[in-house]
């Protein structure tokens, strides 16, 4: 088939989303396809253009645009299949607060939270105690995300945010344990347990994409009840924001049980990243995660239209 792969764009994860596609390209070769590659940040005026071209695209976006479900919207008006989800389902779960209020909806269980659009005045405390963590509502790969100890740092972690231009969500930082279960098609892949191994003591930026900088464990050692927990709270999670093809899940295991922190509809696909690993231990190489990914976007196209 010839495929357009579509990486790179404007967000904070432009790297990060470029550091894939080489690896994806490779693999789309060795799978016998063509392959051209965009950028929207480049051409972001041939992208219509370039998919009436192609047979598929491959999107492998971090952040907006790509996650926000803007790329899909105009392949879909080009009538190309892609993979994953579709416009909707993406900007839902790309907004942290709109998914939580979802998931909060359809109980399954995520920590509090405050949704700051703008910046509060200095009187502004959480509706619950500190130590807070701080994150963009739109952002990933914890760019701009903090651990904040009392209330003086919270307006430091908020600006910051805020001078991005982006929303800030506060939740409480719970201990615990950090997993992530990933879906393929309507089946969950084995979970992985992250112990960071940087000072900041969360899943950071650093920890996500230097080799070696967090133990990630796969499948998670945890006790067969949370496995499935973490399996079918990932599903349900997929479900509710209206997920297609796969997504991938990030969870505390705190002392009062599985919390969901956020769903990506556009997981990582670096080396280091976490859904090749997951793939990996249910046998599939890298090349069989794509062919799948391909397979499942072609069926989503022919439903879709």
């Amino acid at each position: 088939m010839r495929i357009l792969l579509i990486a790179g764009g404007w967000s904070s994860e432009r790297e990060v989303s470029l550091s894939g596609a080489e690896k994806i390209r490779q693999a789309l070769i060795t799978l016998g396809h063509e392959v051209r590659f965009l950028d929207p940040a480049l051409a972001f005026d041939d992208i219509l253009g370039q998919a009436a071209k192609a047979d598929f695209a491959f999107l492998n976006l971090h952040g907006a645009p790509g996650e926000d479900g803007l790329i899909q919207a105009m392949l879909d008006t080009a009538r190309v299949p892609y993979q994953g989800t579709g416009p909707a389902g993406s900007f839902l779960a790309l907004n942290k607060a709109a998914a939580k209020q979802i998931f909060h909806a359809q109980g399954i269980p995520t920590p509090a939270w405050e949704f700051l659009p703008t910046p509060p005045g200095r009187d502004f405390r959480p509706r619950f105690p500190a130590p807070y963590f701080v994150k963009p509502n739109l952002g990933g790969s914890s760019v701009h995300a903090s651990l904040v100890q009392d209330p003086d740092g919270l307006f430091a972690a908020l600006e910051k945010i805020f001078k991005s231009g982006d929303a800030a969500l506060v939740e409480p930082a719970l201990s615990g344990v950090e997993l992530t279960c990933a879906v393929l098609g309507e089946t969950p892949l084995p979970p992985i347990l992250i112990r960071p191994k940087t000072q900041s003591g969360f899943f950071d930026y650093a920890s996500k994409y230097t080799p070696d900088a967090a133990d990630e464990v796969c499948p998670a050692p945890v006790a067969p009840e949370i496995t499935h927990a973490l399996e079918q709270t990932s599903l349900a999670a997929h479900r509710a924001l209206g997920l297609c093809g796969y997504s991938r899940s990030d969870f505390i295991l705190t002392d009062s049980g599985l919390m969901l922190l956020e769903t990506n509809t556009l997981p990582g696909m670096t080396p280091t990243s976490l859904l090749p690993r997951s793939a990996a231990a249910a046998d599939m190489t890298f090349e069989d995660l794509l062919a799948r990914l391909i397979e499942l976007g072609l069926g989503r196209g022919l439903h879709a239209h």
